[in-house]
């Protein structure tokens, strides 16, 4: 089966899966998000178990790492969503939606649904599309993708790890151990690898100009987003630990969002998403 065949029904599963977002729309970029991804990687993984022949190996830990990062992502979320602590911080965020209007909210979900699919792309035309390159130079891109994909991941879990772990042990304090001593977003660095692994580990599938747009369309948007993640953070941060002569000395020394990359700030780049 093409990936012509599939890609309606990933859209139509999309929309289905991310419904969730319209009973808290934070659910459109958290569960929805993640459960998406899960979807479409177990549709894709049994579309081969049922018509086609056996996914080769590369290909199929591919999936399976997307399953991996969408499951981790869904019960982070759940359990952190289950806290007291958090739900006393997200009562004012949660109010705010409550103005959002069915429009909006109609936008955001078809928006999201079509991003993820898009996000998805690379692994789809790793499993049905022909090599567009030679063997091994294809082998090689695909097992530098599964690195940079599989590191990603591991950052973002350990990352998130850290912060969970360090803000149960010191409420109100800014996380600045682990791999937050070495920059100040890590889960978000780690979720650009993840991606952008994922794009590379397609690069010897893309066979159309419209491939090509499609897949880099997705993994743009998802750093555009994670910039806005940042710069997001980094206002609420400040918001909250200016006051504090060792957080001036963390955010002036540690970088940003790439480790020993001199980049201290993203709260004036204009160019992002979320």
């Amino acid at each position: 089966m093409r990936f012509s065949l599939i890609l309606p029904l990933f859209i139509v599963l999309s929309l289905i899966v991310n419904t969730v977002g319209f009973r808290r729309l934070v659910h459109f970029v958290s569960v929805g998000y993640a459960l998406s991804v899960i979807v479409m990687s177990l549709v894709t993984g049994m579309v081969f178990l049922v018509q086609l022949p056996p996914l080769p190996p590369l290909a199929f830990l591919h999936l399976a790492g997307l399953i991996v990062w969408g499951a981790r992502l869904a019960i982070y979320v759940l359990r952190r969503e289950a806290k007291a602590a958090y739900q006393n911080r997200a009562a004012d965020m949660f109010g705010q939606y409550n103005g959002v209007s069915a429009l909006i909210k109609l936008v955001i979900w078809v928006s999201v649904s079509i991003l993820y699919v898009l996000m998805f792309l690379p692994a789809l035309f790793n499993a049905t599309n022909t090599l567009q390159m030679p063997a091994f130079v294809a082998t090689v891109a695909q097992a530098l993708g599964l690195v940079v994909l599989f590191g990603g991941l591991a950052i973002e879990a350990v990352a998130d790890r850290q912060k969970s772990v360090h803000k149960a042990q010191h409420p109100g304090q800014y996380c600045a151990v682990g791999l937050y001593r070495w920059v100040r977003c890590p889960n978000y660095l780690g979720e650009i690898l993840f991606w952008l692994g994922g794009w590379i580990m397609g690069l010897p599938f893309y066979t159309t100009p419209l491939e090509w747009l499609g897949s880099l369309a997705g993994l743009l948007c998802i750093i555009l987003i994670m910039i806005g993640s940042t710069k997001r953070l980094e206002r609420s941060q400040d918001a909250r630990y200016m006051s504090l002569p060792e957080y001036q000395l963390y955010v002036r020394t540690v970088p940003v969002l790439i480790p020993f990359v001199p980049i201290y700030s993203l709260k004036n780049m204009r160019v992002s998403l979320g």
